[in-house]
């Protein structure tokens, strides 16, 4: 656990006195089968230090070569955020030494990017909509891996020692960075987080990345700072590095927005530093003092050539970009007939891909948003984590609602079958087996259960052999209870009837 000691300003109070300014930058990790500047495989899992190359490992004479893939990448990213494609552009050295970038210089672009002046709309959870403006998106390569060993924090500090993994070292990265994004006000963690959700949605309709957060694919760097007013200089900003999760950088931005208040309010001034996100306190901590561009001592990288992408190329990837995520939503809107409100609800919960692939594997939309909107819904409220992290799938979603389709479930038995499969005792079909959830159809069970409850409330059967067909719940809802849910509703009325009628 993280030991957090730093004061906070209620937030609605910080809110009220400050305006906070924020800024994003979001590294993608790119798809390719490659690694940025080497042959190395760019796969994920492998064993330490095993997808490595010279180049990747920064040995003396190797010379890197780019990858034309993630360039087309990189330029679909770019035209995706109606940013402008530079005629020409080249990578640059950022020096600065950590023991995960073997070569202690990362190649990056600098003053010369692959894409500037773009902008993408967030639509935030009311249905409105907010533009964040974009400064450049560029093209480098990601670090390698530390593991700090021993202590209590995962980190250096008070680690018994540290590995290094290089496997990720080199692999193909677009960094998007935000110009500072004014006039949120207090709704700035709310769009911070909407814009990381909205540019993880673009990656995977681009088909660029897998956008796996929990793997780091995606991460956020969070800058915030406050000013008195609006109209005032802005003031220093911390960054809070790495921010893997959607909640997490909302969280960060609201948090740093009570400290830093909290920090002027004493008199103090806010530290331009890096801050570390712990998801066990939901606060930051400090990390180093942020270095500012020219510390990098950026120069051009003598080993490669200028990239000049063919304008040709470049309006054949244009026309080649699939169907925007906003526009996708709300073509499948209207596909599955969703009000507005259910459709806002179904994307602020993060549902859409996981209702899309729901009734790609065979459920109706409707059942599809009951599962995910209702009890995985509230599964995921209480175990405290985000829809898509519940370890179930569309497709046993799909299964699971064919077996209600079919009679083989009720709704009641679908909901323990649910609980089966997100315990992990298997599939759907497997989960009804191994509990014996199946309805009972056979006739003879049911009409033992019902010649039961008739017996125990002859009052109820004079009432309806008098025509009086109110109380038929009463014997229906004995028999479920006798059948452990398990029988047919329907047919036990049926079947009701035909005893007392007959």
């Amino acid at each position: 656990m993280s030991t957090v000691t730093d004061t906070l300003v209620d937030y609605d109070d910080a809110i009220a006195r400050f305006d906070p300014v924020i800024g994003i930058e979001v590294h993608v990790e790119l798809g390719t089968r490659t690694k940025m500047f080497d042959a190395a495989p760019a796969g994920f899992g492998e064993e330490p230090n095993t997808s490595v190359t010279p180049v990747s490992l920064g040995l003396p004479g190797a010379l890197p070569v780019v990858n034309g893939t993630a360039v087309e990448y990189a330029i679909r990213i770019g035209l995706a955020l109606n940013c402008q494609i530079a005629a020409s552009c080249r990578f640059a050295r950022k020096n600065y030494f950590y023991p995960d970038v073997p070569k202690n210089f990362q190649t990056s672009q600098y003053d010369e990017p692959i894409a500037f002046d773009g902008f993408v709309d967030v639509e935030l959870e009311d249905g409105s909509v907010f533009r964040v403006d974009i400064e450049r998106a560029h093209m480098e390569e990601d670090a390698g891996k530390n593991t700090h060993v021993g202590g209590s924090t995962g980190r250096i500090h008070g680690a018994e020692y540290s590995l290094v993994d290089y496997n990720r070292a080199g692999i193909p990265l677009v960094e998007i960075v935000t110009r500072p994004i004014t006039g949120a006000g207090e709704r700035a963690p709310e769009v911070a987080r909407a814009y990381v959700q909205t540019l993880r949605d673009l990656f995977r309709a681009l088909e660029v990345s897998e956008a796996r957060m929990e793997r780091g694919n995606v991460r956020a760097d969070v800058n915030v700072s406050l000013r008195a007013t609006p109209d005032s200089p802005l003031g220093t900003r911390t960054e809070t590095k790495n921010v893997n999760s959607f909640r997490s950088v909302e969280r960060a931005v609201r948090y740093e927005i009570s400290r830093q208040a909290a920090v002027l309010d004493a008199g103090g001034s806010v530290i331009q530093e890096t801050r570390h996100w712990h998801e066990d306190t939901s606060s930051t901590t400090s990390g180093r003092v942020k270095s500012d561009a020219e510390d990098y001592r950026y120069f051009p990288e003598p080993d490669l050539v200028p990239i000049a992408p063919d304008p040709a190329w470049v309006e054949e990837i244009r026309a080649s970009l699939p169907e925007m995520p906003a526009v996708h939503r709300r073509r499948l809107q209207g596909e599955w007939g969703y009000a507005d409100a259910e459709m806002r609800d179904v994307v602020n919960a993060g549902a859409v891909e996981l209702i899309e692939a729901t009734v790609a594997a065979g459920a109706s939309p409707a059942a599809a948003r009951k599962w995910w909107m209702g009890e995985l819904a509230r599964t995921a409220k209480t175990r405290d984590v985000e829809l898509a992290e519940l370890p179930i799938t569309p497709q046993q979603i799909g299964a699971l609602q064919s077996l209600v389709d079919s009679g083989r479930i009720n709704d009641k038995l679908a909901r323990q079958v649910l609980e089966g499969v997100l315990a992990g005792e298997g599939e759907p079909e497997q989960v009804v087996e191994a509990r014996g959830l199946g309805v009972v159809s056979d006739d003879g069970p049911l009409l033992d259960a019902i010649d039961q409850a008739l017996a125990a409330q002859p009052d109820i059967v004079e009432k309806i052999r008098g025509g009086n067909l109110g109380p038929i719940g009463a014997i229906i809802g004995s028999v479920m209870k006798a059948t452990r849910g398990q029988a047919d509703a329907g047919r036990v009325r049926e079947l009701v009837l035909e005893r007392v009628q007959g």
